[in-house]
């Protein structure tokens, strides 16, 4: 949808991840890792809509290989379009509802009509090369990063990014701030804000 000066509707973009000691993110495909608890608040936040009253829709960007990682029991998600990000993808894989060339018409799908009226949000799942260049984009407002207070022998990595720009918040609403444990590992839910 086109405002009158002829610029796009803008979503936030968020990104959504859990990082060991290393920023590692994944080893062949899977997560290094099995913290239920964490999975359910990631769960939580990117099925969560502000305005219960009214039709809202999330956007979730996956990468290919994300995508193809996630269990399909975890289907469907409430509230959420399920949007793959491919270059080597010529079809839209099964359970997703769109398949996008590049991360610039992610966001023009969010922008026009029909998906502007009822999109709220667009999270970003992964992998490295969406988190990539969903930071650099100006919508992008915060940084949901799960502190896995542990080393994983990883293969893909959470792009480093400048934490005086994107600042660790105190208190976020419905995020807990206190260190958690299961299965032995240490973990600590983490907001980075984008500073004006």
């Amino acid at each position: 949808m086109m405002n009158i000066e002829g610029e796009e509707m803008r979503k936030p973009i968020r990104l959504i991840a859990a990082a060991c000691s290393d920023m590692g993110i994944g080893k062949n495909g899977q997560l290094p890792w099995s913290l239920p608890k964490e999975f359910q608040f990631f769960m939580d936040t990117i099925t969560a809509v502000s305005y219960d009253a009214f039709l809202k829709i999330i956007i979730l960007c996956w990468g290919r290989i994300c995508w193809f990682s996630c269990s399909e029991t975890v289907f469907p998600l409430a509230n959420c379009i399920n949007l793959v990000l491919s270059r080597k993808l010529t079809a839209v894989p099964p359970l997703a509802h769109y398949l996008c060339k590049d991360f610039g018409s992610v966001i023009h799908l969010a922008s026009e009509p029909p998906l502007c009226h009822i999109v709220e949000t667009i999270w970003v799942l992964g992998g490295p090369e969406v988190y990539k260049e969903s930071l650099e984009h100006p919508c992008c407002d915060l940084i949901y990063l799960t502190d896995i207070m542990a080393d994983f022998d990883c293969d893909v990595f959470f792009p480093k990014f400048d934490r005086n720009v994107f600042r660790k918040q105190k208190g976020f609403p419905g995020v807990p701030d206190e260190i958690h444990e299961e299965n032995g590992i240490k973990f600590q839910f983490q907001v980075f804000k984008k500073e004006a």
